[in-house]
């Protein structure tokens, strides 16, 4: 017997968990399609703005929303052209402590600037593997690793709740305000332990509630493309973590990043909800 639809007057219809798999497929949906915009807003010089509904702001230099988040001019500057799209919320490097040799995880990968930062710190011994759902954005990542000159990248295509990745192959897992958009962000962290070797590491940036949401704000599908939706209480997100295996969880939200977000969505009042945050653990 089929379990995903119960027998009703109208015929079938669908089970619980049919109806959560419907609405995630869904959410995913809305959020590759919106960050697929990004990508050919983004290659035909046009800036990512609220239509879009990607995570930053509208207007100002790219370079400038980087290092709101915490990255240095210098490594605006290291990256290929067109890698950073001012998307994100904080910077995950600053807390790998990335080593020469290790293979890193980029979840969300979006067109490849952090994993071109962290290519640079692993070395020609080290590999970066970046991860994103979104074809378009794919293709971006892929061209500027060519144009950049990054042959210790690997740029796949997937959703970060079913990794293309080896078990126990990664020794850091980075990601830049990407975990919030999931629509089942505890199956993200029960694969980010599995890909992970033992004494692996997560060093995250994403952006989390400080309160519950109203139902304004999470039913709203701009917002939940563009970072703010989607995040759950950093109660919750220490739950999932621990639930996936993972010791030593350590969440800092930063009461600083409410200036940038409240850019994200003018006038709404979600800088009052919403922050960034930087969420570190450790396979045991």
């Amino acid at each position: 017997m089929s379990t995903c639809c119960e027998p009703s007057s109208d015929g079938c219809t669908p089970t619980d968990e049919a109806q959560k798999q419907l609405k995630a497929d869904k959410i995913r949906q809305q959020v590759r399609a919106s960050y697929a915009e990004v990508a050919r807003k983004d290659d035909a010089g046009e800036a990512c703005g609220e239509e879009s509904s990607c995570c930053g702001v509208s207007e100002g230099p790219i370079g400038l929303f980087s290092t709101r988040f915490g990255y240095s001019e210098a490594d605006v500057d290291a990256a290929p052209e067109g890698a950073d799209m001012g998307l994100g919320c904080g910077n995950p490097r600053a807390i790998a402590s990335l080593q020469a040799g290790e293979t890193v995880l980029d979840l969300g990968s979006g067109g490849g600037f952090d994993a071109f930062l962290a290519a640079r710190e692993v070395g020609e011994t080290g590999q970066v593997i970046g991860v994103d759902m979104t074809p378009d954005m794919l293709s971006k990542a892929r061209n500027n690793a060519v144009k950049g000159g990054y042959p210790n990248t690997d740029f796949r295509l997937g959703e970060i709740e079913h990794l293309p990745v080896a078990d126990q192959s990664v020794n850091v897992i980075i990601s830049n305000c990407v975990i919030n958009l999931s629509p089942n962000k505890p199956q993200v962290f029960r694969e980010a332990f599995r890909v992970l070797k033992s004494g692996g590491r997560l060093a995250i940036s994403d952006v989390v509630a400080s309160i519950e949401l109203p139902d304004e704000i999470k039913n709203d599908p701009i917002l939940y493309s563009g970072c703010m939706a989607g995040a759950s209480q950093v109660d919750l997100l220490e739950e999932m973590i621990k639930a996936a295996g993972f010791e030593q969880v350590r969440i800092a939200p930063k009461d600083n990043s409410k200036e940038f977000i409240k850019d994200w969505a003018p006038g709404q009042g979600v800088e009052e909800y919403v922050l960034s945050a930087t969420i570190e653990a450790i396979k045991p």
